[in-house]
Order: structure tokens, then C-alpha cells, then sequence
């Protein structure tokens, strides 16, 4: 099946590794131009050169933070300017810390918020007057299926991705008639370093082991393991692509069947 996605021009943010990096790589292997991004421009240059290597397509980074109230434009400057715009952004941030409602302060929420809500809305924002000269203008929020099912331990991401949700589904009902759609991938646990330190957390809280842990998030799914970055990778590359043309204001949830509800 032909996504449609030769030439077009995408970028990803937080993708130096985890779900971002295999984003990318994707994006990469199906003939798109990408931008890459991440807070460590040593390891945000050896990202960019091990796409280059897997995909032969044209890649670059971007350092930025996009936690901080002044990054997210300048990512946006940087790489539409690479790129000679933009047709596809994936917003996307590491997660908040673990913990209680009890443990958690003030100023960690307001940390949170910079990280899993507002960065979307100024990566959005910036974005947009280079999403509305494109004809293939698609733009995928990463969040978690904690909006959906909220796990114990993960307050703040529990809270907080749920208004990225709802920033995602209003922007898809406002700016479909532009032309520009918006939709939501939900992963649940997949082979990356933030679910090694969730399960580190778990395992130092109830005296157990990573390994334990991990164990556990297996059997949460009906295979029976945990999920690969690249099939994460599969379902976000289809929803940005020309393929998915009519689809828009869908939180697709990736996780192994883990969500037991029927919506």
C-alpha cells in the first residue's frame, strides 16, 4: 500500500529516541523529509545519522526542549526552514514524573503542564501558518491510554494528557474545513526507556524487580508481551499519512488490547 508520504515533509519532536525515534525512522524508510528533535544534541546528531544510514533520506536535527515556553516556535522556525516547510508534525515530550496525588507539589504540576499540554499547543501554534500552505497538512498528538485507563502512580500523566485529547479533538472539529487534520495515537506499554524507569519506579515502590515489573505489563496484554516501538511506529506513520485522508479527531489507542472497554 502506497501511504502517499514520498517527498512530504515532516517533523517529530522528542524523537531522538523511544516512540519519537521510531516515528521517525518510518517517516524516513517511506520517503519523507524529517526533522528530528530532543533536548541532547549529541545524541539528537547520532539519531539523526542512524536514520540516515536505515532510510537514505534526508534528516536533521533540531535541539530544543519543547517543555520551555520559548522553544517550541524556534523548533518550528528551524525546521520549516530546513525543510521548506511543513506538511506533518508529530508533538510529542517525554512524560511527567511518577508518584501520588500526595507526593506530587505544586510546582510539579505546573512543570507537567509545560511538558505534557502546552508543549503541544505552542508546537501546534507555530506550526500552523506553514500547516495551512500545505496540501497534506496532518498533525499527530502523542499522549498515553491513561486518558482512557488511568494507572495508579502516573497523577499527573493520568490528569494532564487528557486535555491534549481535547485540544486534538477540537482542533480536528476548527481546522477541518482548512483542510488540516488532527488525530491522537494512545500508547500503552511499549519497549522503551520510559516504561523501564515506570517499572523501576514500581519495583523500588513494592520491592520487586524491573524485570518483574515488565512481567506484569506483559500479562496486561492479550499476546502476552509487551509492544515493539515499530508497531507503534506503523499505526502513527498510517494516521499522518495521505492514506488516512478521511480520518480525523481519532484517539487510536496502540496496546496490545490492554484497554478492556468497548469505546
Amino acid at each position: 500500500m502506497d501511504l502517499g508520504l514520498k517527498d512530504k515533509r515532516a517533523l517529530v519532536a522528542a524523537s531522538s529516541r523511544g516512540l519519537g525515534y521510531a516515528t521517525a525512522l518510518l517517516l524516513a524508510k517511506e520517503g519523507c523529509q524529517v526533522v528530528i528533535n530532543g533536548r541532547d544534541q549529541a545524541r539528537l546528531k547520532a539519531a539523526a545519522e542512524q536514520i540516515i544510514r536505515e532510510s537514505g533520506a534526508s534528516v536533521t536535527g533540531v535541539a530544543g526542549d519543547v517543555s520551555d515556553p520559548s522553544m517550541p516556535e524556534k523548533i518550528i522556525e528551524g525546521a520549516a526552514g530546513f525543510l521548506g516547510g511543513l506538511d506533518l508534525l508529530v508533538t510529542n515530550a517525554g512524560g511527567p514524573p511518577a508518584g501520588a496525588f500526595d507526593s506530587i507539589e505544586e510546582a510539579a504540576w505546573a512543570r507537567a503542564v509545560d511538558l505534557s499540554f502546552m508543549s503541544h499547543v505552542r508546537l501546534i501554534r507555530a506550526a500552523l501558518p506553514e500547516l495551512r500552505r500545505s496540501k497534506s497538512a496532518s498533525v499527530l498528538t502523542m499522549t498515553s491510554y491513561t486518558v482512557k485507563q488511568p494507572l495508579p502512580n502516573l497523577i499527573l500523566s493520568n490528569s494532564i494528557r487528557m486535555a491534549t485529547v481535547g485540544l486534538t479533538k477540537s482542533l480536528a472539529l476548527e481546522l477541518g474545513s482548512e483542510g488540516i487534520r488532527f488525530n491522537s495515537i494512545l500508547p500503552a506499554t511499549i519497549e522503551t526507556d520510559r516504561i523501564r524507569e515506570l517499572g523501576s519506579f514500581r519495583a523500588q515502590k513494592n520491592g520487586t524487580t524491573l524485570e518483574a515489573e515488565l512481567a506484569i505489563d506483559a500479562q496486561k496484554s492479550v499476546f502476552g508481551r509487551i509492544g515493539r516501538p515499530e508497531e507503534f511506529a506503523n499505526a502513527a506513520v498510517f494516521l499522518l499519512s495521505p492514506a488516512a485522508s478521511y480520518l480525523t479527531g481519532v484517539m487510536l489507542s496502540v496496546d496490545g488490547g490492554q484497554y478492556k472497554s468497548t469505546f
